[in-house]
């Protein structure tokens, strides 16, 4: 046996225990050697460090007595368990899990030992990728635990994680629906919110709006109506309100999230000042909870961030993505749940794009790098998140303007994905690849035609039509189609102005403000430019500011205003001095060499670079 920890202490002193449980058995009531060994081994299993390896011999040692059904089949629950945690002897766990699942079936009475062994030996059979072996199991555990709810709606949410984890959302739904009702029948409203709100995850996961909007109301009504326990029920209305937010987000809707997301700050805030109550639920069916609170903390700060980042308050996604990191960083020495790593990654992702908006793309590549080493550490995180990657990527070779690097990237990031708004948002960005290269006509056409946002545009993000519009009227710009460039960009305009989009509506400006300068309307072109220099300052984005301060040189130039035209060009100077000096700390980074990585698992190492490889140029 491979234990995870050394055992230092004397081998006697197992047969010490094992004689010692001997004498026990001829002379005490039946049951005491069995308890003598469970004490030895769980004194062996809780000391620090733990001594895993006596722990296992002391359970072992129950076998010698020829113990009856009950013991027996506890004993190999209890083996099992510790050798699934504790030990690299997968063959040895399997064996008395499997035992203890067929032994508790033979027995009257036993729902504990054998629903908690049909619970590990599914896990089991999933961490060992044996999917096929858990599925049956878990179905024929949910078919025999229906006069026992806490079991059967445990049951009924493993297997519905599991199919969610497979990508078999429909199944995923039913199960979650089957388990509503059970929970409706066996009066526990509560965990009827569980599993109805679970469902509506998935829902808009699928995207099917018209079943998520009726589940929310019925959802809403429920939370509201159910008198229990304070944490329990404010933690289902985090759970309500997350998906409320993320929905709205989802549709690129941030400024009609405003008085959700306020409601689900509010509702965190009160979490937190909550005592657990150690008094549980009368009703067994009520003994769930959705996350901890801590993590629940982590995640409304998650969802704030993903909000200041697309209204374009990037600075304060700065702040609430170092709160959360932190947060997660302590959680972490503590817990190992996988969710935090997936919080983390998240998190990452969103102030990534900041940072290169920001002007910060040395401090954005080595935060890809660190994307990538946690997706390393983890299989299934690397499989949810290798798409999201290569955009990232894709994203920093278009800042450093590498563009055939950006191009691999965003294919590469295309055939990862069959999430449509992650596609769209690649489409999108890999068109306005196409147009900087202007000779790539006929696959730019082809893409626009996918997301063309005045018909069948492929998913409801306002916030992703709003962007459609303004890469229609770049390309119109670009090909000297003035009026039509104004009609997408004045479209883009109108629907940024409406959900509060500030990045978009600060392009538009001055994507406006350059066409009407070259078509020689310099009031207009004024009126343009100096708000989008306002808002890029606020935001702020330092392209924006870059190009902003270069029309306005110009614009005050043409208009003979000398002092104000020096003074715009010391801004675009210190801009582009800033710009270039990022430019070429991160073309110097080793991490550089990611842009060159389009297939399997990111690298782990990487070569120095000898200096930047691209040029600014097309910045400045």
């Amino acid at each position: 046996m491979a234990a995870t920890s050394t055992c230092s202490a004397n081998p006697l002193l197992v047969v010490f225990v094992v004689g010692a449980a001997k004498m026990a058995a001829g002379s005490e009531a039946p049951d005491s050697w069995y308890l003598a060994l469970l004490g030895f081994a769980e004194h062996f299993r809780t000391s620090s460090p733990p001594k895993i390896r006596l722990c296992v011999h002391c359970l072992q040692a129950v076998f010698q007595f020829k113990p009856p059904q009950r013991v027996e089949a506890r004993t190999h629950l209890q083996l099992g368990s510790v050798l699934y945690h504790h030990t690299k002897n997968c063959e040895l766990a399997r064996t008395h899990l499997e035992k203890a699942w067929l032994i508790s079936q033979q027995i009257p009475q036993f729902e504990d030992v054998k629903f908690e062994a049909a619970s590990l030996l599914s896990e089991f059979y999933c961490q060992q990728n044996l999917v096929d072996s858990a599925k049956p199991l878990l179905r024929k555990a949910i078919q025999i635990s229906q006069q026992t709810p806490y079991w059967h709606c445990r049951l009924l949410f493993q297997l519905a994680q599991l199919h969610t984890l497979e990508k078999d959302l429909v199944s995923a739904c039913d199960l979650l629906g089957v388990g509503a009702e059970y929970a409706r029948v066996v009066g526990s409203e509560y965990t009827r919110a569980l599993f109805l709100l679970s469902k509506g995850m998935l829902l808009l996961m699928e995207r099917k709006l018209s079943e998520v909007h009726p589940l929310l109301t019925l959802c809403g009504t429920i939370v509201e109506n159910w008198q229990g326990n304070p944490i329990q029920k404010e933690s289902l209305r985090v759970f309500f309100l997350v998906l409320q937010v993320t929905h709205y987000l989802d549709a690129g809707q941030v400024k009609s999230v405003k008085p959700c997301l306020k409601q689900l700050q509010q509702c965190i805030q009160t979490i937190s000042t909550l005592h657990d109550d150690e008094i549980l639920p009368t009703n067994p069916a009520d003994l769930f909870h959705w996350l901890p609170k801590e993590h629940m903390c982590v995640l409304v700060y998650l969802v704030t961030v993903m909000h200041s980042m697309q209204a374009g308050y990037l600075e304060k996604a700065q702040k609430y993505t170092d709160k959360a990191l932190m947060q997660l960083e302590k959680l972490k020495m503590l817990d190992s749940s996988p969710i935090l790593s997936t919080f983390q990654v998240i998190l990452l992702e969103h102030i990534i794009m900041c940072r290169l908006v920001t002007g910060h793309k040395a401090t954005a590549l080595q935060e890809i790098s660190q994307v990538c080493q946690l997706c390393q550490q983890s299989p299934r995180l690397f499989a949810n998140h290798a798409a999201q990657l290569h955009t990232l990527l894709g994203l920093y070779c278009i800042s450093v303007n590498c563009m055939d690097n950006a191009e691999a990237q965003f294919t590469a990031a295309l055939q990862m994905t069959t999430h449509q708004e992650l596609w769209t948002f690649i489409v999108t960005n890999l068109a306005s690849v196409y147009i900087r290269e202007g000779n790539r006509q006929q696959e730019l056409y082809g893409l626009l035609e996918r997301i063309n946002p005045d018909h069948n545009f492929p998913v409801s993000s306002h916030c992703l039509r709003a962007a459609a519009f303004y890469i229609r009227g770049l390309l119109s710009f670009f090909q000297g189609r003035y009026n039509e460039a104004k009609r997408f960009l004045r479209e883009t305009l109108k629907m940024s102005n409406a959900e509060d989009l500030n990045r978009l509506t600060a392009c538009s400006l001055v994507l406006l403000g350059h066409i009407f300068f070259v078509l020689g309307n310099h009031r207009e072109s004024n009126n343009m430019v100096v708000p989008a220099m306002q808002l890029a300052s606020k935001i702020p984005d330092m392209s924006v500011q870059l190009w902003s301060s270069a029309l306005l040189k110009d614009l005050n130039k043409a208009c003979g205003n000398t002092m104000d035209a020096h003074e715009a060009a010391q801004m675009h100077q210190n801009f582009s001095q800033q710009l270039l000096q990022d430019h070429i700390a991160a073309c110097s980074l080793p991490e550089h060499n990611l842009i060159s990585w389009t297939d399997g698992l990111p690298p782990v190492q990487f070569q120095p670079q000898n200096g930047p490889t691209t040029s600014l140029a097309s910045l400045l």
